[in-house]
């Protein structure tokens, strides 16, 4: 579980919560009506805007923001430098049974492509084609979440008109006046909830994620390479370390030193 989020999205509502309780009162920013327009009228048009399979997998997404299984950097370098070890020793057909162990579904179709002899230009082609539809898989999740972003503050906005529009209507009666200005207005905080503290971390989460992923596929795609060129494998460490920052080098090389009382 990745509790950034969990303690970031219940720390954002109890912050509004602890606001609201010192400058009013809660029961006053609760409104049916007003909820039905704004959260309603978002996941309707949401609804209305992406294709079912689409929308399915973007809403699918959204456990990524809360579980989360980031590849390890050690994990894939020290699994491509023991299948460098191994292609140097025994040759590339050797990889075969090397990759059945792979846990990464990447780095497995990659190795058994260099085993069948593919040409490595198209090894590149084909594996850096998957990557594209990955990254673009990607985006289209964090499109569902931009698109109820942008529309939640105006579905806000359209249930303010509402409420103004009732208050204008009932204008001869000044008693109404404001009870219903706090009913208009407070659609426009509910769209303005849906815009900064439900979306937006949303999406900036599945584009660190989407990243994280991307760089750790680039780094199989090089290192799968070089081990098809016939590369020493330290040389090929040393390359795939210069995809990582000075912090997790650092973390890697401290990973590998002995033991204190070890030779």
């Amino acid at each position: 579980m990745d509790f950034s989020s969990v303690i970031g999205l219940i720390s954002g509502l109890a912050v509004i919560s602890v606001t609201i309780l010192i400058s009013g009162d809660l029961a006053g920013y609760i409104h049916i009506p007003s909820i039905i327009c704004t959260f309603g009228g978002t996941i309707a048009m949401t609804v209305m805007a992406f294709p079912a399979d689409k929308l399915k997998e973007g809403l699918a997404a959204l456990r990524h923001v809360f579980y989360y299984s980031e590849t390890n950097a050690e994990y894939v370098i020290k699994s491509i430098i023991d299948l460098a070890n191994i292609a140097r020793k025994e040759g590339l057909l050797a990889l075969e049974e090397a990759a059945q162990q792979l846990k990464d579904d990447f780095l497995q179709k990659g190795i058994l492509l260099i085993v069948d002899g593919t040409d490595p230009e198209l090894v590149r082609n084909i594996l850096e084609t998957e990557l594209s539809f990955i990254e673009d898989r990607h985006k289209n999740n964090q499109g569902v979440y931009e698109y109820m972003a942008a529309i939640g503050p105006g579905f806000g906005m359209l249930g303010t008109l509402i409420g103004l529009i009732n208050m204008l209507a009932n204008l001869s009666d000044p008693s109404t006046v404001g009870p219903n200005m706090a009913v208009a207005i407070v659609t426009t905080f509910y769209g303005s909830i849906i815009q900064n503290v439900l979306c937006n971390p949303v999406i900036n989460k599945l584009k660190i994620r989407s990243s994280q992923e991307s760089l750790m596929k680039e780094v199989m795609l090089e290192g799968m390479l070089s081990i098809q060129a016939g590369e020493n494998p330290r040389i090929i460490e040393e390359k795939l370390k210069a995809f990582m920052s000075p912090k997790l080098r650092n973390m890697l090389d401290s990973a590998k030193e002995p033991k204190g009382g070890e030779e």
